[in-house]
């Protein structure tokens, strides 16, 4: 596929501004300009995707639809070999609280628990292998799209260790180190992450690097 994005305006699919400026930084030095669906308004549409690859493609079409403009969305999460990959695509839902326990909102210690209490009752020599799954999905107005696939191998750990993550990352060690992701600088875990793998594969292909 050619490059085909080049300078102009990008709509990142998401109303969270983390994640936008975590994007914004990334595609920065290829002059893309990067605007958030939430600052245009756009409604979130539903997940119903059974993959990684199929939720990306949601929000990334979504949003090229509405907007007139191309349109980039990630979906990711972290797959237990042991659980079958789940938490998969339900990986934020694990950590949803139930309204009668309050505010609404995520309990990430409380995902995390429940993974481990399922890696516990499959016994002491359950493998404790895990990955982070990244996709990327580009979606253009006329219907054309790309998807780009990252993934961070490594194990699962407990109890929880480090502050410097999110989500599920105070228990995941990558491969080959002795730290979680949680105790990685943030700049180290940028460089080795899911979402790193697959950013590297989006811009070889759309500005041949």
């Amino acid at each position: 596929m050619t490059a085909r994005l080049g300078s102009g305006s990008l709509v990142i699919a998401t109303h969270n501004a983390g994640k936008l400026k975590e994007i914004s930084a990334l595609l920065e030095p290829y002059g893309v300009k990067c605007i958030s669906a939430g600052s245009l308004g756009l409604p979130e549409p539903e997940e119903t995707g059974t993959t990684f690859a199929e939720n990306a493609l949601i929000k990334a079409r979504a949003s090229a639809q509405a907007s007139g403009l191309p349109a980039l969305a990630d979906d990711s999460g972290l797959s237990v070999d042991a659980l079958g990959g789940r938490p998969g695509v339900y990986t934020a839902d694990w950590a949803e609280k139930q309204w009668f326990e309050g505010e609404p909102g995520r309990d990430w210690y409380m995902a995390m628990g429940k993974v481990e209490g399922l890696l516990q009752q499959l016994g002491p020599d359950t493998s404790r292998s895990a990955a982070f799954h990244c996709v990327l999905a580009l979606a253009w107005p006329d219907g054309e799209h790309a998807v780009y696939e990252g993934k961070c191998a490594g194990s699962l750990t407990w109890p929880p260790r480090g502050e410097l993550g999110f989500g599920y990352d105070p228990v995941f060690l990558p491969t080959g180190s002795e730290q979680t992701f949680a105790e990685i600088d943030p700049a180290e875990k940028h460089a080795i992450s899911h979402r790193a793998y697959a950013f590297a594969k989006l811009v070889a292909e759309q500005f041949g690097r």
